[in-house]
């Protein structure tokens, strides 16, 4: 029983140093001894209209500590499960070092980093900056491939390159698709005028990528949606915030109406959990300045505690 006059150390969201979810710091990848590695990558050099994502990472740590009672675990009252208990070992690595003005230097840098945490067996977690980023990131987890790649976005993102920029926001699944450990690539919740160029969309279905709207989504549903990945293989996940629906997650640069809701993201993000292997994921392109009451990177922290908290049951799951 807990006796009422005792206290405790409450560590409430507005209090103390905003880590995500305010598990502990690792200051050095170098010394990285973690079951789950979380890095912010605060570049927003490839977007092509407005700019703001760099700030994406501190937005999502900030809404993150709404849910960071659960440091012994977080109980689920829908689903009727306690997640991310005490023996998953979750820390935030910082955010990698962004050369201003440039762009390749800061993408090295990410890969760099993502290959240390692979290296050290921990599970990465990235958080963005703009969708450019993913391009590196998919190369700094070669060591996890060959993995399929699952993107819930408004844009295709399958650009060969725009006045020669080969690595912007623009471009970088298709980058993902030109190495040797992607396999298939599933295109969730594309939509919208100028998503992409026809010659871009002929090139990602030449390649052989799944391409769905959130409304052809909706027709086949959860289960329909399943039908189309392999089962029980690796899964690489990224995820743009403008996959969400702008009345749900306003803040980020380039906003698509008729996206996706909270509910059908979380639902499906479960789904995929159980359906394979999640071996990372990302989410991105939110920028803080476009949604004054704080909700987009409340929500994006949200998807990505939810996805974390899957992928970690059912490893508990698999090991019992």
């Amino acid at each position: 029983m807990v006796n009422p006059n005792e206290k405790q150390f409450l560590n409430l969201p507005f209090t103390g140093i905003t880590t995500f979810g305010k598990y502990p710091v690792c200051a050095s990848l170098d010394e990285l001894d973690a079951d789950v590695a979380v890095l912010g990558v605060p570049n927003d050099m490839g977007t092509q209209w407005r700019s703001g994502a760099r700030m994406g990472p501190r937005a999502v740590r900030e809404g993150s500590t709404l849910y960071s009672f659960g440091l012994d675990g977080a109980y689920d009252i829908e689903n009727d499960i306690t997640y991310l208990g005490p023996r998953w070992n979750v820390v935030d690595c910082g955010d990698v070092d962004i050369v201003h003005g440039d762009i390749m230097q800061s993408h090295d840098n990410t890969e760099a980093a993502v290959r240390k945490i692979v290296d050290k067996g921990a599970f990465p977690v990235i958080i963005g900056g703009d969708h450019s980023i993913t391009a590196a990131v998919g190369k700094g987890l070669e060591e996890l491939g060959p993995f399929h790649v699952i993107q819930i976005d408004a844009h295709l993102d399958w650009a060969d390159h725009r006045s020669g920029m080969r690595y912007g926001h623009g471009n970088c699944i298709r980058r993902l698709s030109e190495l040797d450990h992607v396999q298939d690539i599933f295109q969730f919740g594309i939509r919208g005028i100028s998503s992409s160029l026809k010659e871009d969309v002929d090139a990602a279905r030449e390649y052989g990528s799944t391409i769905l709207s959130p409304a052809k989504m909706r027709e086949k549903g959860i289960e329909g949606l399943l039908d189309l990945l392999p089962k029980g293989e690796k899964y690489y996940i990224t995820i743009d915030i403008d996959g969400i629906d702008p009345s749900v997650a306003p803040g980020t640069g380039t906003p698509s109406p008729g996206g996706l809701y909270y509910d059908e993201v979380n639902q499906l993000l479960k789904a995929i959990a159980n359906h394979g292997e999640v071996v990372a994921f990302d989410l991105v392109e939110v920028a803080p300045q476009y949604d004054l009451t704080g909700m987009t990177g409340q929500t994006a922290a949200r998807i990505m505690l939810d996805l974390l908290s899957y992928v970690t049951k059912k490893k508990e799951e698999n090991d019992l």
